[in-house]
């Protein structure tokens, strides 16, 4: 039994130590405060200009606006406030990303699956491993990018763009920089699928490679192009028709990110675990596996979307959820801008641009290939 003197002693020292635990949380949250206000002024000048029609038309979504925007002020004024707004900044381009990524979810239903069906599933599946394989194998073995660079690329490529490739991003603990030659790689070939997807409907229409109908060739549109806003876009310019079912076909993509980053976080602790072995004893190489990131952000927007999907909550809310979501992945985008250094993107060269433009042919061809055999053999 502790003495009176002892727990006077301990009570003292609570007394003492206590406050300054409580005024350090109070000056580390006073801390974030210019860097967050500064990502939330740039967040809504992004979602102001993505509401003009001429941007809204050609797919430039609010995350593109909010980077270049971001990148702007990065490589003028921010330095000059960067020790005052770093800790803010980071603190959006990490944190409120995860969370961005699990809100994301209340845009997704499981009934999504149902309506596309064995086939746009199947096809989604195809597009996604055979896009994310080609991009390892062109961007590390041919143009001997570093790989996170190419893991990044091919993930924004093969899934959904620049939301991908932030959500990548953790488990292939990628620089800022690296992070913006993917977003920027994705953003310039998904912007050009809006002009060519359209007329690429119009030959198909003469030449009949896939079926002529609106909804086969939205399930083509919704499995290959980049970015949910740039599959509208395109889309719509076909038919309202062809946009639906591209939209469903898109977000059943979208879905497949939660298990994505499970196999890529466990694919990358085993080539961790066998570079160790192969330099080391087994002893580091346990070591080095406890260095596994779990992308549990990822796990959580499974969880998530299955909530959604019992539409439980009212339209109303949903809607204003995804709002807040929406500003939460914008303030992400302004802060990668921000840390984001135009000298570090000139030093990667023409090589991520030529994988980009190598993924996006074979979205083009090998995605029509893949919807062809798929809907020939599962039909």
């Amino acid at each position: 039994m502790p003495s009176p003197d002892d727990l006077k002693a301990d009570l003292v020292i609570s007394a003492l130590i206590l406050p300054r635990l409580e005024l350090r949380k109070f000056q580390r949250g006073f801390s974030l405060l210019p860097g967050l206000i500064l990502s939330i002024v740039l967040a809504i000048a992004a979602i102001s200009l993505g509401k003009a029609h001429l941007l809204q038309t050609h797919g430039i979504s609010a995350l593109t606006l909010a980077i270049v925007l971001g990148m702007l002020i990065g490589n003028t004024f921010y330095p000059a406030i960067a020790s005052d707004a770093d800790a803010g900044v980071i603190f959006a381009k990490q944190r409120l990303l995860r969370l961005g990524i699990i809100l994301y979810g209340f845009r997704l239903a499981f009934q999504d699956i149902a309506r596309v069906g064995i086939v746009g599933v199947a096809i989604d599946v195809l597009v996604l491993g055979s896009t994310f394989g080609l991009a390892w194998l062109l961007g590390v073995k041919v143009f001997k990018l570093d790989r996170t660079t190419a893991l990044l690329i091919g993930a924004g490529s093969s899934i959904c763009g620049a939301a991908a490739v932030m959500a990548t991003e953790p488990v292939v603990r990628g620089r800022a920089d690296q992070v913006t030659v993917a977003v920027s790689t994705v953003v310039v070939f998904g912007t050009l699928a809006i002009f060519i997807y359209p007329a690429l409907y119009q030959l198909n229409q003469t030449w009949h490679f896939l079926s002529a109908g609106p909804t086969v060739f939205g399930v083509y549109v919704g499995s290959t192009v980049h970015e949910v806003a740039q599959v509208v876009a395109a889309a719509r310019s076909i038919s309202e028709e062809t946009a639906n079912t591209a939209v469903i076909a898109k977000m059943v993509r979208v879905m497949m990110l939660a298990p994505f980053l499970v196999i890529l976080s466990a694919w990358l602790a085993r080539s961790r675990q066998r570079n160790t072995l192969a330099q080391t004893d087994q002893a580091d190489a346990k070591a080095a596996n406890r260095g596994v990131v779990i992308p549990w952000f990822a796990l959580i927007f499974v969880l998530v979307a299955g909530f959604n999907s019992l539409a439980l909550l009212p339209a109303s809310v949903v809607a204003t959820v995804t709002d807040i979501d929406t500003f939460l992945l914008t303030m992400a985008m302004a802060a990668l801008g921000l840390t984001t250094h135009l000298s570090a993107i000139r030093r990667a060269g023409i090589k991520p641009l030529l994988l980009g433009a190598l993924l996006f042919f074979w979205l083009i061809v090998g995605g029509a290939l893949i919807n062809l055999c798929v809907q020939a053999a599962l039909r």
